[in-house]
């Protein structure tokens, strides 16, 4: 990792600071010795920090999971690290594997699989290959900003089209309505379904939680374009964090559905492995009355820990908060009428077909 960056809210960006990752030997911090130019003078004439992009070289693409904790067992992402830069990503830790900070890094330092649409195809055609339902953007949103440039999950969007392939996506991003000319066909046969996330209805809050991510009213004009042209969308409130955002869950599945959402999901905040001390340092930064008992919330869902990574409970907790939370969701969902038709959200795996190749044997019969 190059020298560290002092911690301080950024204009644009999420995390305060930019921790060692966790393999590191040893840990930077930036101080002031009193021998350079003062601290706060430093920062005023230093340039902004800027997004950069390198090729990702990974020679597979498709990631398998049995967790049962999530309703899919193949993932592709297009992107590591996200430009969105919302403090609260599970994914930011991730970093780390590439010696990079979760912090800072994870929000500017950005790889993108350029390969990724032909690595897809031959995964996909391989003969033992056993079609499921792909999640693309389960681990970092597949249309942040710089897809606008690289088009990296349009065209993944295209094999799995061409494979009559079915696809989950998931997404804060508007950017989404670019694909409708693909999702809505492949949503007509039952091919394709889309998640939009919606943290909070708040424009002020969502700015330092998800600094680059569109804001509430455009992503609820998202959900409205996709059910408008018959792809079935479901809205996720998540995470929800207690005592932040936690009274809006009601608001915004009410205002997901009017928009024309038919399903819902929610997760409690995690804060697995580095998140823990990133999302303490933006609550001091942005919240610090509530900071304590946000915490302590937390711990109460979480049987005394920030995290707990068990399988059944590490997305939704336990305990009297947790159980609170869920059957509000529960009785609002049922009001509401979100996830009553589960059929209209279910892809169909029968109709992938592997098109005919150039050099293909002819079949006999």
């Amino acid at each position: 990792m190059d020298d560290p960056l002092p911690s301080r809210p950024r204009k644009g960006r999420g995390a305060i600071g930019n921790p060692t990752p966790r393999f590191d030997r040893e840990s930077r911090v930036a101080i002031d010795d009193g021998w350079q130019q003062p601290q706060a003078e430093a920062e005023e004439d230093a340039p902004p920090l800027r997004t950069t992009v390198t090729i990702d070289s990974s020679r597979s693409i498709i990631a398998r999971n049995d967790s049962p904790d999530v309703p899919f067992e193949q993932s592709v992402n297009p992107y590591r690290g996200c430009e969105h830069g919302c403090v609260y990503c599970f994914a930011r830790p991730s970093h780390a594997y590439l010696g990079l900070s979760p912090g800072l890094d994870f929000e500017t330092r950005l790889f993108a699989k350029t390969a990724a649409p032909e690595l897809l195809r031959t995964e996909l055609s391989q003969p033992g290959y056993r079609c499921s339902v792909i999640a693309l953007g389960a681990n970092t949103d597949p249309y942040q900003p710089i897809e606008r440039e690289y088009r990296i999950t349009r065209r993944v969007l295209e094999v799995l089209q061409e494979f009559n392939h079915p696809v989950g996506v998931v997404s804060k991003s508007t950017l989404v309505q670019r694909d409708i000319d693909i999702l809505a066909p492949m949503a007509a046969r039952h091919l394709a379904s889309v998640a939009i996330s919606v943290t909070t209805l708040d424009r002020d809050l969502a700015r330092h939680l998800e600094p680059r991510a569109a804001t509430p009213a455009r992503r609820l004009d998202t959900i409205r374009a996709l059910s408008a042209a018959g792809i079935p969308v479901t809205v996720l409130a998540s995470p929800m964090i207690p005592a932040l955002n936690d009274h809006e869950l009601d608001a915004i599945l009410e205002a997901a559905r009017a928009a024309g959402a038919v399903g819902a999901g929610y997760i409690l905040l995690r804060l697995p492995l580095e998140l823990t001390p990133l999302f303490e340092e933006w609550l001091e930064a942005h919240a610090p009355g509530k900071a304590k008992h946000v915490m302590s919330l937390i711990r109460q869902s979480r049987e005394g820990k920030t995290y707990r990574s068990a399988f059944g409970t590490r997305m939704t907790g336990t305990g009297a908060y947790a159980e609170m939370l869920r059957l509000r969701f529960a009785t609002a969902c049922r009001r509401l009428g979100l996830n009553e038709r589960r059929s209209v959200t279910r892809l169909d795996t029968n109709q992938f077909r592997r098109p005919p190749q150039k050099g293909d044997q002819l079949a006999l019969l």
